[in-house]
């Protein structure tokens, strides 16, 4: 939305007992000196309700509100928050936060730029739907998901809602202020046949309303989605191990390429040399045609933010471009040290947050191939659709994770369905492994969270069929 009508919905929340003015004079005061720094006010209001085998099991609603003060000197910084927007607070954070400059004279960083653009509603998503309709919803699911088949024993389904209005203030008198609406719907299904039971699940959501979650193509399509693949882990047969080809199916699958590569090319890391992509600038670090970027002024997306938490507008980032390393993501702080432009992925999961390098929506882009050439080039390799949890070692690069839907490559056919594959590698060593990029490029349904740190934060994903031409493959057949 545009930033003068964001300023003024925020100053509605903010403004109306503390004052304006004298609150940018006490930042102006207590961050005199520090080389950056802002004071963040946060507004969120959250829901979820679940069902869980036909009844209501939770139903949840929270608001918070609070500030975030920092003061940057050099690589130190200094942060206070607390849940009480007051005078007094503020006055209290700032003794904390001052130490970290007093007697420095340095010169504060130039204020992000001011930015117009409107990536999604401004809308409060929460009282769009009453609370009625939203567990009648779910129990519209459960009816419609075991009318569907008669081996599911069990639906579990969520909706979740969140309003979040920020603010932020800088030193010297730049303001901006952001209006972030995100829903989010979870249907998963329990499966039953001679007596193996078999889970599915789905997950739709982005910076919008409800709208578009409650239409019955939508849901039901969750339903079906969830069911099909249940159905398939009932007929999959043990996972082979050992070295062989891999395809990766598009959209969801990019959560890999999020945790293996993503997280190495975020500039604290490569800056203090704990990544390791760190000093590969420039450098030829993936197989030609890899091309890979943080995007996040994709309209309506998860992951998307019209400025980041330090007030930069998001920007589509490229990080590698046919395969030679030419960027990492940055904060503020981090640009600063390492002499480059901040691009607008300064992030922190609420106000009781200090922000740091994130990601937004991570995306390798298509290539030339089309996805039957690809799955007909493997003699014998595994196609793995959709991935569960994972483990990531930013160092050095190490991954394992987890398939939730996967199926054998025989004679370049999708053969049988397999269960307990992993796959494990080396994030920077697999993007010399990549033999053939797709042009079906999807971005996934809108359901990722990102953690860091002990901050979680929602993200997008996005990539197309890709092939490996080796991976080690973990299983439970020889």
């Amino acid at each position: 939305m545009p930033l003068d009508t964001a300023l003024a919905t925020t100053d509605s929340l903010f403004f109306a007992e503390l004052d304006l003015a004298a609150t940018q004079r006490l930042v102006a005061r207590e961050l005199a000196g520090a080389e950056d720094g802002e004071l963040f006010l946060e507004y969120r209001e959250s829901e979820s309700v679940a069902l869980d085998d036909g009844r209501i099991r939770a139903a949840t609603f929270d608001t918070t509100r609070g500030f975030g003060l920092r003061a940057i000197s050099g690589e130190t910084a200094g942060y206070a928050h607390g849940g009480e927007i007051s005078e007094a607070a503020l006055a209290r954070a700032a003794e904390t936060v001052r130490a970290v400059h007093q007697g420095h004279a340095g010169v504060l960083s130039v204020a992000p730029r001011a930015t117009n653009a409107r990536l999604y509603t401004a809308a409060n998503p929460l009282p769009h739907l009453a609370f009625g309709s939203k567990t009648a919803l779910l129990g519209e699911i459960d009816a419609f998901a075991r009318a569907l088949d008669p081996r599911v024993k069990q639906v579990m389904a969520s909706l979740f809602g969140e309003w979040q209005a920020v603010q932020i203030l800088r030193p010297d008198g730049a303001r901006m202020a952001d209006i972030r609406p995100l829903v989010r719907l979870n249907v998963a299904v329990v499966v039953e046949q001679d007596g193996r039971r078999e889970t599915g699940s789905q997950g739709l959501g982005g910076r919008h309303d409800y709208t578009c979650l409650i239409q019955p193509e939508t849901w039901q399509g969750a339903v079906r989605e969830a069911l099909r693949q249940a159905l398939v882990n009932l007929a999959a047969v043990p996972a082979p191990a050992g070295e062989m080809e891999v395809v990766l199916g598009p959209g969801w699958p990019g959560i890999l390429l999020h945790e293996a590569i993503g997280h190495g090319l975020e500039g604290d890391f490569n800056r203090k040399g704990t990544s390791a992509f760190a000093g590969l600038l420039g450098q030829q670090i993936a197989a030609k045609g890899v091309t890979v970027v943080d995007d996040g002024t994709i309209p309506d997306r998860r992951g998307s933010l019209t400025v980041d938490d330090e007030g930069t507008p998001t920007n589509r980032t490229t990080l590698i471009e046919d395969g030679i390393l030419v960027g990492f993501l940055q904060d503020r702080q981090n640009a600063r040290l390492m002499g480059v432009p901040a691009t607008g992925n300064g992030r922190r999961q609420s106000y009781a947050h200090a922000p740091m390098p994130r990601m937004t929506n991570t995306i390798m882009l298509g290539g030339a191939h089309a996805p039957e050439e690809i799955l007909r080039s493997v003699k014998r390799g595994l196609y793995a659709v959709n991935f569960g949890g994972g483990q990531v070692d930013i160092t050095s690069g190490k991954f394992v994770f987890s398939a939730s839907e996967a199926y054998l490559i025989e004679d370049g056919r999708i053969g049988a369905p397999v269960k307990g594959a992993t796959l494990i590698g080396n994030g920077p060593e697999s993007l010399t492994k990549v033999a053939m990029v797709g042009n079906d490029m999807a971005l996934d349904p809108g359901v990722g969270t990102c953690g860091k740190n002990g901050q979680g934060v929602p993200v997008g994903v996005g990539q197309p069929t890709l092939k490996l031409s080796g991976l080690t493959v973990g299983g439970t057949a020889v």
